[in-house]
């Protein structure tokens, strides 16, 4: 069953090998640290991190963040990376000293709703403690300055998200509808609805750390847990 489950954005500056000396968005990068060391003191005994790619499959839970796309002088793996998503909440376990077993999960971008629902409930099956880590964004155009543009209905949606998070009212994260989240460009969607999926309980406990739209681009850091006794 999922006992814990913490959200985080996938932002590339979570690596700190491409920010350089200064940190950039310290209150982010401290809010992603605190949730992931948060999930690993729940004390699991798997941890599935889930997050947006081109098509839904489970990577090499070994597999390295590769960084070489965005930072060329850094090398490559060596062998094909995850999905940056994943290879960041790898790395986001990496830096929280978890070394226990892990899932790597992309779900693809295009995977409809009821199908991100299902595979969350499989995740939920398993009989041991499982925490998940949902990586993704919400919408790139919060901004003229976003990587979308600006798009008048990007902050309602990012808000209704939130407000979904820190309500623990996961089942309107399962009705977010894809095809605005992919005109918003909001890459989380899928992710969150497999969280759906995988908690659809009522009573969750919930903590909003971080909420906002740097850059034009809605980041949200949230931890949610199953009501005691469950």
């Amino acid at each position: 069953m999922i006992v814990s489950a913490a959200v985080c954005p996938s932002p590339p500056l979570l690596a700190r090998e491409l920010s350089g000396r200064e940190p950039v968005l310290p209150e982010l990068r401290d809010a992603c640290a605190e949730a992931a060391g948060w999930l690993v003191g729940s004390q699991p005994q798997t941890i599935i991190v889930v997050g947006p790619a081109a098509t839904t499959a489970q990577w090499d839970p070994g597999s390295q963040l590769d960084l070489s796309a965005f930072a060329p002088a850094l090398g490559a793996a060596g062998k094909p990376g995850p999905p940056m998503p994943l290879g960041l909440g790898a790395l986001l376990l990496d830096q929280a000293g978890y070394s226990g077993p892990r899932i790597l999960h992309a779900v693809g971008d295009d995977e409809p709703a009821d199908r991100c629902l299902r595979l969350g409930a499989e995740l939920a099956r398993s009989p041991a403690r499982v925490a998940m880590l949902v990586m993704g964004d919400g919408s790139a155009r919060r901004s003229p300055a976003a990587p979308g543009h600006f798009d008048e209905r990007a902050a309602a949606f990012d808000a209704g998200v939130e407000r979904a998070v820190r309500d623990g009212d996961l089942g309107a994260l399962a009705a977010v509808d894809p095809a605005l989240a992919r005109e918003l460009m909001a890459t989380g969607r899928p992710g969150w609805q497999v969280l759906a999926g995988a908690m659809p309980a009522p009573g969750l406990t919930t903590d909003v750390r971080y909420a906002d739209a740097p850059y034009g681009v809605g980041y949200l850091v949230a931890l949610i847990q199953q009501p005691r006794g469950d």
